[in-house]
């Protein structure tokens, strides 16, 4: 799985949405690959790891320990990122990521984005950009689940 071509699956992503050809093999070069099998588990909820996830290829959860159980938060399709807040912040991890099936994931380190600042700053602020949409998507996504929550429990909204 990890001949796989690190500059259009970026392209692809909601992360590389802005960049050009040449934007995206310059990043593709600063980034991992991993690839999982089975259920393995990617990164731990309360790691402190300052890593960016592209999912290439497969499937990858999002998961959450409730009571010592994990449960899966969202199921991640190939193109998305995850680990945004921690790549940007370095807080915790406030989820992990575990593999359903094989599945081919792309890696950032923040150092090696850093270095990037200097040569190539407009590929950097086009990157930023993308994490400031994906951010706002997942937040504006969680404010509809927790309104559809709202309405269900109060019963008012639409027809339950």
């Amino acid at each position: 799985m990890s001949q796989i071509d690190r500059a259009n699956v970026l392209r692809a992503s909601v992360l590389g949405t802005e960049l050009d050809e040449a934007e995206a093999r310059v990043l593709a070069e600063r980034m991992g690959v991993v690839d999982l099998k089975g259920d393995a588990l990617l990164v731990d909820e309360g790691e402190e790891r300052r890593t960016l996830f592209l999912l290439a290829e497969g499937r990858l959860c999002v998961c959450k320990t409730v009571g010592g159980v994990e449960k899966t938060v969202y199921q991640m399709r190939p193109g998305e990122c995850a680990g945004t807040r921690a790549f940007v912040d370095g807080s915790s991890r406030k989820a992990g990521l575990r593999a359903v099936g094989d599945c081919a994931v792309l890696t950032l380190e923040l150092e090696d984005f850093e270095g990037l600042i200097d040569t190539h700053p407009w590929l950097v602020y086009k990157v930023m950009r993308a994490i400031f949409r994906i951010t706002h998507a997942n937040l504006m996504r969680m404010n509809m689940e927790s309104s559809e929550l709202r309405n269900y429990v109060v019963k008012s909204g639409g027809r339950y």
